[in-house]
C-alpha cells in the first residue's frame, strides 16, 4: 500500500449525531493504528438553545490505512464524573511513560445556554479505551476549557487553556508529574479565542488558536513569549465539506511534517450561524473533521487545504 495518501474529504463524519468537533489525534500503541478523539456534538438531535453542544460524549474514530479512511469506534469509557447526563468537550491526550493522560472539559448536565461553570478533568488509561478518573483541576477560574499539554525542555509539563472568565484568553499551568498543577497566568491576550494547541516544528514552537476567524497562529522560541503570525484556514476550501473556515484544530508533527486536524461547519456561513439559538437547525449544526498539511514559509505557517497528502507511516 502506498503510505503517502490523499485522505478522504471530509476525513470523518460522526455516524451517530453528525457533530464531530475539537479533534485530537494520537497513535494507539496497542492497536498500532491512529485514533482521533473528538467532541461528539448532538447535531442531529431535536433540541433547543445550545443543548446540542451539551450532553456530549467523547467519540473515537480509528484508521489502520495511514489516515485515508476512518471508522467510528464508540465513545471513551469511564469518564462519568457525576450522576446524570453530563457534558464532555475538547479532549487533550498525551502519552508519557506508557500511560495516556486525558484532560477533558466538563459541564454539569445539559444546559441550553452558555452560562454554566466549566472545569477540566484529568483521567489516565493504559489502552485508550478504559479511562480512570484522577481529579478535577483547580485553575484560574471556574470557567475553563480546552486544555493543551506538552513536555517542556526543562522537564516540566505546561498546560495552556481558555479562561472564559478572563476575557476568553489563554492561561497557563505547570506540573512536574501531570497530576498536580500550579497556575501560571495569562499568555495570549490579544483577542478572545479558544482551543490553544502548541507544538514544535522546524525549530520553533507554534501555537494554533481559534478566534472564530479561521485559526490564529503564534510563534515562540521559549514557550512563553509569542509573536502573532497570519491566520490560517480563514478562507474556504474546495474539497467536500471544506467550504467554510477551519475551527479548533490539533497539530500532529510526524516524520518531519506538520498535519493539522480541524473541523468545519460546512453549511454555516459564519460563526454566528454555528451555535446560535435562532439558527439551530441540523444543517447549521452538523460538522466534519478535515486534515491538511502546514508548511513553513519564511517566518510563518501556510496551509493549502485543497491539496492534501498525509505521510502517517509509524
Amino acid at each position: 500500500m502506498n503510505k503517502i495518501i490523499t485522505p478522504n474529504a471530509p476525513l470523518f463524519r460522526d455516524p451517530i449525531y453528525d457533530g464531530a468537533a475539537d479533534p485530537v489525534i494520537i497513535w494507539n500503541k496497542q492497536e498500532k493504528s491512529w485514533w482521533i478523539f473528538y467532541t461528539n456534538r448532538r447535531a442531529s438531535c431535536v433540541n433547543y438553545g445550545v443543548s446540542f453542544v451539551h450532553g456530549t460524549d467523547i467519540g473515537i474514530a480509528s484508521s489502520n490505512d495511514y489516515g485515508r479512511t476512518w471508522i467510528y469506534r464508540g465513545i471513551a469509557q469511564g469518564l462519568q464524573y457525576e450522576k446524570g447526563r453530563n457534558t464532555y468537550w475538547a479532549p487533550e491526550i498525551i502519552e508519557h511513560e506508557g500511560i495516556y493522560h486525558m484532560y477533558v472539559s466538563y459541564v454539569r448536565g445539559i444546559p441550553c445556554t452558555w452560562d454554566q461553570p466549566r472545569t477540566i478533568l484529568h483521567y489516565t488509561s493504559d489502552n485508550l479505551w478504559d479511562w480512570e478518573f484522577d481529579s478535577p483541576l483547580s485553575l484560574s477560574s471556574n470557567k475553563v476549557i480546552d486544555a493543551c499539554v506538552i513536555l517542556c525542555p526543562d522537564g516540566r509539563f505546561k498546560m495552556w487553556y481558555k479562561d472564559e472568565i478572563h476575557d476568553s484568553h489563554t492561561y497557563t499551568a505547570y506540573s512536574d508529574d501531570l497530576y498536580s498543577w500550579t497556575v501560571g497566568g495569562p499568555e495570549i491576550t490579544d483577542c478572545p479565542h479558544e482551543g490553544p494547541n502548541v507544538f514544535l516544528f522546524k525549530n520553533h514552537y507554534w501555537m494554533i488558536t481559534d478566534p472564530w476567524e479561521g485559526l490564529g497562529v503564534y510563534r515562540s522560541d521559549d514557550l512563553q513569549h509569542w509573536e502573532r503570525c497570519p491566520n490560517i484556514l480563514n478562507q474556504p476550501g474546495n474539497r467536500t465539506d471544506d467550504g467554510a473556515i477551519g475551527s479548533h484544530g490539533d497539530v500532529l508533527v510526524h516524520r518531519g511534517h506538520a498535519y493539522i486536524f480541524y473541523f468545519t461547519h460546512p453549511e454555516a456561513s459564519h460563526e454566528g450561524d454555528r451555535c446560535s439559538e435562532i439558527n439551530s437547525g441540523y444543517h447549521y449544526r452538523r460538522s466534519s473533521i478535515q486534515a491538511a498539511e502546514l508548511f513553513l514559509v519564511g517566518n510563518h505557517l501556510e496551509c493549502d487545504r485543497d491539496n492534501v497528502a498525509l505521510d502517517l507511516e509509524y
